[in-house]
């Protein structure tokens, strides 16, 4: 039996190599639209869940036309609507030198370096009424960023009512507690500013005194997490602040106070 020649096993690995390129192209472009579907599938189910509307009735579609999708400029705090919802990413928008801005050092609580200047918000409907706001929240924790959302109530637009994050790399067990019920239920009614308007919302270490007058500010840190802990509560204060959204949340209390 002939041997083969040097070159003609190259020639099979070449072809080879070919064929498992255009198969994995292929795959790759056909099953692209199914990813992207599944994708904003599982982004819905996380705000519906921040919404506190993970068990209502209904699909995951049905249930999040109770939620209304805005763009808020950050630096003015108003609503901007030449936007496309369904392709828009904010985090890659913060990357580009005119939809992104820079944060300085002193102000970048958060990690982030750099924010998109216009960020999805989420109007939760009840009774033809905003009921609560769902507000897209990211930074730095021990061993990854964490990206999640904060909800207040759009009665006064101080009380948190769930604090969840979607995606993060923390260690399990400690970091990784973010994901805990038990420590998640902590958030319900806790109130995110002080009678000032001052961001007053905090992660202590070790557990929450319920005698202290900081009781309503305090959420209990993560045990063995320090840092975790930490990078939740800096993000939280840089993201409700004129940094983040404290120029729209001033907007929509003026824009209550006018209903009175």
């Amino acid at each position: 039996m002939a041997k083969n020649s040097v070159g003609q096993t190259f020639g099979v690995a070449l072809l080879l190599c070919v064929v498992c390129s255009v198969l994995v192209s292929g795959a790759a472009v056909i099953l692209k639209p199914t990813q992207v579907a599944n994708k904003l599938l599982d982004k819905k189910q996380n705000i519906l869940t921040a919404a506190g509307l993970a068990d209502a009735p209904g699909t995951v579609d049905e249930r999040f036309q109770s939620i209304e999708t805005r763009f808020v400029d950050l630096g003015t705090g108003e609503y901007v609507d030449d936007l496309d919802i369904e392709t828009y990413d904010f985090i890659d928008a913060a990357k580009d030198p005119e939809m992104g801005v820079a944060i300085s050092a002193d102000l970048d609580r958060a990690g982030i370096k750099r924010r998109a200047r216009r960020i999805p918000v989420y109007l939760v409907q009840k009774s033809g009424q905003v009921d609560k706001i769902v507000l897209p929240i990211y930074g730095k924790g021990l061993w990854s960023t964490l990206y999640g959302f904060i909800a207040l109530d759009r009665d006064d637009l101080n009380t948190i009512r769930s604090l969840l994050y979607y995606e993060h790399g923390e260690t399990p067990g400690l970091g990784g507690e973010v994901d805990n019920p038990t420590w998640k239920a902590l958030w319900n009614g806790k109130q995110a500013f002080g009678d000032d308007g001052s961001v007053q919302i905090q992660v202590v270490r070790g557990s929450v005194d319920p005698a202290s007058p900081d009781a309503r500010y305090s959420v209990d840190g993560l045990s063995g997490a320090t840092i975790t802990s930490r990078g939740v509560h800096d993000m939280l204060r840089y993201w409700l602040s004129d940094g983040g959204y404290g120029h729209y949340l001033e907007r929509l209390r003026a824009s209550k106070q006018g209903e009175a």
